[in-house]
């Protein structure tokens, strides 16, 4: 397993943590501020699949570098017996907090607290019951709402939808937002590329790219990059007139609006995108200056196929995310693929959103 995390009794502290701190910011530069915020005011972040290996070796790694107050959802005997085959050093009640899902003393006020919030959309008592035992991310975005909680990663070992719907439902929108989205980074040679929306809306209008655009320049800023965003179609500046490259347009036309001061083109070609001699060859009046770092699909389909070839072939397979938008708390679903750094890079990237949700 590439974790970079160490499974057996360490004799060499020092060169233990200069491995570690290796290990952390071998994601480059662009993750050490988030980093930094998350060591001056560590949070309360829960792990839903706290039984699994790569989630427990990044809560070591969390653990050791003060990233986070780790609270984890799993059954005692199964954590407790994996921390130990792993060579692990943490330990429930003293690096981390435990949480029963088949025993929980809040168990009764989470299902009713479930129940009300869900009662009027077909969720019966019985159903609320079973549903607080069987699923560890409800119990995490409980626990946020009941303010036993500050933020969650969850989606290590199953499809995102569960967990979209249950955050959805538990802990809902910030103020002013209408939509989730989902942004993933890749780590370029030259630069970070964001990518958005690689997992949430299948298709979605001109107003929901406007906003998604929004939401995520707003996290593009967070690690210290101007966004420039490229709004991407297979039509370039006009070249087709169908109902994608409209609705790319029309997106355009809203954020020179919303967002007059925003860096934003398109719609256009992926490779006008990045090449800004291309662009000018094209359409030479763009107000997109250098290479777009925000690249914004006009579907799910073009956002995650890119997504997963440009992570192969020109990324090395280093990734940031996905990290979720438009939620009113620090949430992040991850895919079953994660590895354990990227889980620490989304640890730390949740205890630093705290702040701004």
């Amino acid at each position: 397993m590439d974790s970079g995390v160490a499974s057996r009794p360490i004799t060499d502290m020092e060169a233990y943590r200069e491995q570690l701190t290796h290990f952390i910011y071998q994601s480059g530069l662009l993750m050490k501020p988030v980093f930094d915020l998350a060591k001056k005011a560590p949070q309360r972040l829960v792990y839903a699949e706290g039984e699994d290996e790569r989630v427990l070796h990044a809560v070591q790694v969390v653990v050791d570098e003060g990233l986070a107050r780790p609270i984890l959802i799993g059954r005692p005997t199964v954590v407790e017996h994996r921390i130990q085959t792993l060579g692990l050093r943490i330990r429930a009640g003293e690096h981390f907090e435990l949480v029963n899902p088949e025993s929980d003393p809040r168990y009764r006020a989470y299902w009713m607290e479930y129940h009300g919030l869900m009662e009027r959309s077909g969720v019966t008592p019985e159903y609320a019951r079973r549903e607080m035992r069987r699923h560890n991310t409800l119990i995490g975005a409980m626990l946020i709402r009941m303010g036993a909680a500050d933020a969650m990663l969850c989606g290590t070992n199953s499809q995102p939808s569960n967990h979209l719907r249950y955050t959805r439902e538990v802990l809902g929108l910030r103020p002013g937002a209408s939509i989730f989205a989902a942004m993933n980074i890749l780590l370029m040679s030259e630069q970070p590329l964001f990518i958005c929306d690689t997992h949430v809306n299948l298709d979605p209008t001109a107003e929901q790219v406007a906003e998604m655009t929004l939401l995520a320049a707003e996290e593009v800023r967070r690690f210290g990059i101007t966004p420039k965003v490229a709004l991407l179609s297979h039509s370039n500046f006009g070249s087709f007139d169908d109902a994608s490259a409209r609705k790319m347009s029309r997106a355009r036309e809203l954020l020179e609006h919303l967002a007059p001061e925003l860096e934003v083109e398109g719609e256009m070609h992926g490779d006008a995108a990045i090449s800004e001699k291309l662009r000018l060859q094209i359409f030479p009046n763009s107000r997109l200056k250098g290479a777009a770092n925000l690249l914004i699909m006009p579907n799910l389909d073009a956002a995650n196929i890119s997504f997963n070839l440009l992570k192969i072939i020109a990324g090395e397979g280093i990734t940031i995310g996905p990290i979720l938008l438009g939620t009113a708390k620090s949430v992040h679903i991850l895919t079953p693929t994660a590895t354990v750094r990227r889980i620490v890079n989304m640890s730390a990237l949740a205890v630093a959103g705290v702040k701004t949700h």
